[in-house]
């Protein structure tokens, strides 16, 4: 495949993908290449071909390396900012408990993110979140129900009108990345025979999603948030 063919004992491999299972899938596709898992902080919108709507962020954040300079060097003057994380384990499952909520539940919703001001809403996102924190504690992260309620409160802090990528994936027709996170949960759970009642129906939800019917009106758009 082309990216073995790029890749040798000198090359170094920026993972920039959703959940805490970065480097597995990219590993057989560059076997003699060092591979670096990243958290990517950026939330757009792809509103047309070449037109991108930045909600907010400007930045990764990559383990502790040899990579890390020559990084930070590579994205110079490029608008992005990459940063170094000591836990990195700790930040995948934090970012992770946030993405399975504000992705899945948005995407099942077809709603923007003030679909989070529902009470049911955000009881639903504190179990899919407790579930994601005891499944990272066990695997290492260092995550307390403060962490847990932190990042339930983070949701309230986005503009009613955002969105989400699983979301917009889903009103364009594109496959949804929810292997990636809920679906990681809930194997990652199996691993360590924790139950997660909440990340599997959830799973077995937006895997079960039919793709929209626009009554032939192309892809559809959101009203924005009152």
């Amino acid at each position: 495949m082309w990216l073995r063919s790029l890749c040798d004992e000198n090359t170094t491999v920026v993972v920039l993908q959703n959940g805490v299972e970065q480097t597995e899938g990219v590993q057989d596709l560059s076997p003699r290449a060092s591979l670096v898992p990243a958290l990517v902080y950026i939330q757009a919108e792809r509103l047309a071909p070449g037109r991108i709507r930045l909600g907010y962020g400007d930045s990764f954040q990559v383990p502790r390396g040899p990579w890390a300079e020559e990084l930070a060097e590579l994205f110079e003057g490029s608008g992005m900012t990459v940063e170094v994380a000591e836990d990195l384990t700790t930040a995948m499952w934090r970012k992770l408990m946030l993405n399975i909520a504000v992705n899945s539940l948005t995407a099942l919703t077809l709603r923007r993110m003030e679909v989070f001001q529902d009470a049911h809403v955000r009881e639903l996102a504190l179990g899919l979140m407790r579930e994601a924190s005891a499944v990272g504690v066990a695997l290492g992260a260092r995550l307390t129900e403060e962490d847990v309620q932190r990042t339930l409160a983070f949701t309230a802090e986005f503009a009613a009108d955002n969105g989400t990528s699983m979301l917009y994936d889903r009103l364009a027709g594109r496959p949804l990345e929810y292997d990636a996170l809920n679906g990681a949960v809930v194997r990652q759970a199996e691993k360590l025979g924790i139950d997660v009642p909440l990340n599997r129906a959830v799973t077995a939800l937006l895997q079960a999603l039919r793709p929209l019917d626009t009554g032939g009106a192309g892809v559809p758009r959101l009203p924005r948030a009152a």
